[in-house]
């Protein structure tokens, strides 16, 4: 019974091994934003920022445009260069629906930081998320995710 176990098992391993070292099984998908950024910037609902200069080795792995109840939103996902999440959130929506939503109720604001010229506010967000936003007149812009906060902050001070 064993050997009978062993010869099913042998192939079903060689296959895994082969789909994740050849065919990348486990890497996510990148995606191209364009097509979201351009919808939220027809839509004229906020002024919209784009990353740039981030390096190659971000990667974008989602970009929706989405209207939603009193608002509209923006959202581009990313994969840091050290393979962590963060998700880039835009939206009209007021902040102060915005951010319960997005950070959870208990989101506290954990001081202030400049980047790129801009005064953004640190908060915490669900477990293992911290999260960097920006409030301005008719929009909020929010970063957040697991990554490390100086990948946080150079996604934030990438924003033109």
């Amino acid at each position: 019974m064993a050997i009978s176990l062993l010869v099913l098992l042998v192939p079903i391993a060689l296959l895994l091994a082969f789909y994740r070292g050849f065919l990348g099984g486990d890497q996510a998908n990148a995606v191209d934003p364009a097509p979201a950024i351009e919808q939220a910037q027809a839509a004229n609902a906020f002024p919209v920022s784009q990353p740039a200069g981030l390096g190659d080795d971000w990667r974008t792995v989602s970009a929706r445009y989405q209207t939603v109840d009193g608002g509209a939103n923006l959202r581009l996902g990313y994969l840091t260069p050290e393979g962590r999440g963060a998700q880039l959130v835009q939206s009209n929506l007021p902040a102060e629906r915005l951010l319960p939503s997005e950070l959870t109720d208990q989101a506290q604001p954990q001081g202030q930081t400049d980047l790129a010229g801009r005064n953004w506010q640190r908060y915490t967000a669900r477990a293992n998320e911290q999260a960097l936003v920006l409030l301005e007149p008719g929009r909020t812009v929010i970063v957040v995710g697991d990554a490390r906060e100086s990948e946080l902050r150079q996604l934030a001070g990438s924003l033109r």
